[in-house]
């Protein structure tokens, strides 16, 4: 390995065609039934966690649509109770842990390596069994749900409603055993990107030259590999007191009702910030490209991300002042739910002062970041409202914190997700989504979530308790309840839109180019989809915006000496990305795959009986073996 400097007064390297030819076998996933089961490449999985995270996004929207339209007038038998209380626990449960988080993951699987100059991620075979986990995970919980079975205590779970005796059958069994195991695909996925940011960035891309959208991965990553452990280990109790007798919930034997609260929002709040942060990486790399200027207060927004995802772990006591905690810990955290607000503000100033006086090009994946300031704005200061404990006791469990959360986690994630969808499709399918198509589905959107959601604040000013299936007329309630639903028509028909227009610009999008935004970071330096090895040859960076430095100069510094017969990456230093090795990745095998199965069969039989646990320890830990077995030591490869 060796870098080559030459600046614009040297003629740039390039390889002979039969040398990229060589290069693009290398790094080439198989094809065929088998070879589905087999690729190990970051954009393949990336692509793959995308398409089943929006599969179980409309499925939880139609949930959702579902719900309201049980909702649109009193005492409405649209659906039962009890099918109502399956819908709502797969609507929240699927949007919180099948949607949100591995969307983000995805996304950030897909564009890391690029935006840092990498070839792959650090585990490429862990990132593919990462993908098979979460899809068989996710399909089960939805099965369950087509069975008839699936659970129905809410996306929380609260004990003791979601004990044995409250809860039998196979629901809440199902809630316990698929979240502990889709939560160990999340966990591989925030360990891959931890280390494929620090080892595998370009020479030259220095922590403070890194992409925002890259620090929001970084920070990301982080919170994950802190936060998930806590639902697990609930996870693992409850299913532990269901299926084996154990009391760790039970107060009647010395167990803690409130014991699962405190694990369970130890997770769920940071979770919030899990979901945003990466949408607020989004906003940062939209904003510069649609003004065509740099960012204003980098520094400064990347305080904030880490500021976020320090404090985000000080808050979980604000989802429980109602269960008669002691005072002064409940003070410290309504301080805390407040101070959460600060690096929020610092970064909507600087995205405003960025937009200010600039030559602002309002397309698509500028309106849904527009759409983000309005919405996660009006969401942020709801927030603020219910971190004050009195105004929380009032509107505990109303639907005024349905508005909220809604405002929050729709208006600060899926708006950016959606825009950034519209950002980077050029990139990954070769062609642009059609902008007449775009603007249409972004005002649907926008009206239609603020139809639907705006009322329920209203509603729960008014006394409207959430989780309930119906209400009596005499309550006044059907009006603002036959215009949400209204507005969730409207909505759902602009992310229907927005779907249609993806579908149809796969054939008849304009092809996009290289880089058809104008846009600064790496990943646009490589063609449009990417070829299987991302860079031909690795950059080497000496600014922020490496592809706007680079405008009027003829030739690029780039590493040379990266062999083309196997799969190579440069590996570097942390803190100033200086290379250090070359390391050899491994290429694609069906062994994830396998190894995904024997894990899933030892969480799925465990609901039938503990036995099922060795079954799957044995079964993974020889796929595992297979999966490592080390290579030939003849073979120089």
């Amino acid at each position: 390995m060796s870098v080559t400097s030459n600046s614009g007064q040297e003629p740039i390297v390039a390889r002979t065609p039969e040398e990229v030819e060589r290069l693009g076998a290398t790094w080439q996933s198989p094809k065929g039934f088998i070879g589905w089961f087999m690729p190990v490449n970051q954009r393949v999985i990336g692509r793959r966690f995308v398409l089943t995270a929006f599969v179980f996004f409309f499925l939880a929207g139609a949930l959702g649509v579902l719900m309201r339209i049980q909702l649109m007038s009193p005492e409405n038998d649209f659906l039962s109770p009890d099918l109502y209380n399956q819908f709502f626990t797969v609507h929240g449960t699927a949007m919180m842990f099948l949607f949100a988080i591995p969307v983000m993951e995805g996304i950030a699987i897909y564009v890391v390596p690029m935006m840092v100059g990498a070839r792959d991620m650090a585990f490429p075979r862990l990132n593919a069994f990462g993908y098979y986990v979460y899809l068989i995970g996710g399909t089960v919980f939805f099965g369950s749900l087509l069975l008839g079975f699936a659970p129905s205590a809410g996306w929380f779970n609260y004990v003791p409603l979601a004990g044995k005796e409250y809860s039998p059958g196979l629901g809440v069994g199902i809630w316990t055993t698929m979240i502990t195991f889709i939560e160990v695909s999340a966990l591989t996925a925030a360990v891959e990107i931890i280390v494929t940011i620090l080892k595998l960035r370009a020479p030259g891309m220095t922590l403070a030259r890194m992409p925002l959208f890259v620090w929001a991965a970084l920070v990301t990553a982080f919170m994950i590999v802190f936060a998930m452990p806590a639902v697990i280990a609930s996870s693992s109790m409850l299913v532990l007191d269901r299926q084996v007798g154990t009391h760790f919930f039970t107060p009647e034997t010395g167990g803690q009702p409130l014991l699962w609260q405190h694990l369970f929002w130890f997770f769920g709040h940071p979770e919030v910030y899990i979901i945003l942060m990466p949408a607020l990486g989004i906003i940062s790399t939209i904003i510069p490209v649609f003004t065509q200027r740099p960012i204003f207060g980098y520094t400064a927004l990347v305080l904030s991300l880490v500021a976020t995802g320090f404090v985000g772990f000080g808050l979980w006591v604000h989802h429980m002042f109602t269960t008669g905690l002691p005072q002064l810990g409940m003070t410290f955290f309504m301080a805390a739910s407040a101070m959460i607000a600060i690096p929020q503000g610092i970064q909507v100033f600087c995205w405003i002062a960025s937009l200010w006086g600039g030559r602002v090009r309002f397309e698509t994946p500028l309106l849904y970041v527009l759409g983000f300031f309005v919405i996660f704005v009006a969401g942020g200061i709801t927030g603020v409202m219910v971190a004050v404990i009195p105004f929380d006791l009032q509107v505990h469990d109303t639907f005024f914190l349905v508005a909220h959360f809604h405002y929050v986690l729709i208006g600060g994630a899926v708006f950016p997700l959606i825009g950034g969808i519209y950002y980077w499709y050029p990139k990954m399918f070769g062609r642009m989504m059609d902008e007449r198509l775009g603007k249409i589905s972004f005002w649907l959107a926008f009206i239609g979530f603020n139809v639907t959601f705006f009322p329920m604040h209203q509603l729960g000013l008014e006394g409207m308790p959430r989780r309930i299936y119906t209400y009596l007329g005499e309550l006044g309630w059907g009006d603002l309840n036959l215009l949400a639903t209204l507005g969730s028509l409207v909505l759902a028909g602009g992310f229907l839109l927005s779907l249609f227009n993806a579908v149809w610009s796969l054939w008849r999008g304009e092809p996009a180019g290289d880089d058809p935004w104008g846009s600064p970071t790496l990943e646009w330096a490589t063609p449009s989809p990417p070829p299987n090895y991302n860079h031909e040859y690795i950059p080497i960076v000496s600014g922020r915006y490496p592809l706007w430095e680079r405008r009027g100069q003829a030739s690029q510094p780039v590493v040379t000496g990266l062999r083309d017969d196997r799969r190579e990456v440069l590996v570097t230093s942390v803190l100033d990305a200086e290379p250090q090795a070359v390391a050899v990745m491994p290429g694609p095998t069906i062994w994830p795959f396998i190894s995904a199965v024997a894990a899933s069969t030892g969480f799925l039989g465990i609901l039938y009986h503990p036995s099922f646990f060795l079954v799957g320890f044995f079964g993974a830990a020889a796929t595992f073996t297979m999966w490592f077995w080390p290579r030939r030591p003849w073979r120089d490869d």
